[in-house]
């Protein structure tokens, strides 16, 4: 069996997965956290290397993991085997971020390297049916904010919606969910809305898949919201054991639903 690599982004996920067995790490300059630590440091520019790089590593098997952003690409450090892919990721970007994913998953597939998604290394962080901490509710609210999530999935808009009094508060976007709350915060104070974070409709989840953790519930806290509902089987949980402590101190039910 060959080895695993991790093509880490920001965040606590990156190393969770590497919790679950041996992996190299890899990280690309300009990424959100760095290349500290990174046992592999690739550029956008220079796929053809990387690809070079995990084979010479042994690697058949990648990750992806944490947060990404999209970079400039500088056309003058393109490799042979980037510029013959440059028009396809450039038709790509122009899709959407799902597509984007899609495309670039795509491609390290064709090189024979297999994707694996982060719940299928950490099965036990995947967010379970029913209640996570404290009451699983039935919520109109929650109901409104997954219903707007549903339409706007086949746009490539948001895996996350808050409402609150019958009203649609907050809708992720490309700031992300954070800065949606810290609007909401700033907005709509005292809803006692629900945060609803869910998948995407057909979405690929090796990839961005949503994820939550202990930062996001304090947020959730600061905006005034009194629960969160998540899509059962669909949304990471970062460090389970935090979360719990986190909705407790800020009490916060949180549950998931199909």
């Amino acid at each position: 069996m060959g080895a695993r690599a991790i093509i880490a982004g920001d965040g606590a996920l990156p190393g969770l997965l590497a919790a679950a067995g041996p992996a190299l790490t890899v990280r690309l300059q300009g990424m959100p956290g760095g290349t500290a630590g990174a046992d592999i440091v690739a550029r956008l520019e220079r796929l053809g290397q990387l690809f070079n790089d995990l084979r010479a590593a042994g690697v058949t098997e990648l990750c992806f993991a944490g947060a990404m952003r999209r970079m400039p690409v500088d056309t003058g450090l393109l490799d042979p085997e980037t510029q013959a892919l440059l028009p396809r990721l450039t038709a790509a970007m122009g899709q959407g971020d799902d597509a984007l994913l899609r495309d670039i998953v795509a491609i390290f597939e064709a090189e024979g390297f297999a994707v694996r998604g982060a719940h299928e290394l950490r099965p036990d962080l995947v967010a379970p049916a029913g209640a996570i901490h404290g009451a699983a509710r039935p919520d109109g609210d929650a109901a409104r904010a997954r219903a707007v999530l549903a339409a706007l999935g086949p746009l490539d808009v948001g895996q996350a919606a808050v409402a609150g009094q019958g009203q649609m508060l907050g809708i992720e976007t490309l700031q992300g969910s954070d800065a949606m709350l810290r609007f909401v915060a700033d907005t709509a104070p005292g809803s006692r809305g629900v945060l609803v974070k869910r998948a995407k409709p057909g979405q690929d989840l090796r990839v961005d898949m949503p994820a939550i953790g202990p930062d996001t519930v304090a947020l959730a806290a600061a905006a005034g919201l009194s629960g969160i509902e998540l899509q059962a089987g669909h949304v990471l949980l970062l460090d389970p054991a935090a979360l719990g402590a986190a909705c407790a101190a800020h009490g916060l039910d949180l549950w998931a639903v199909p």
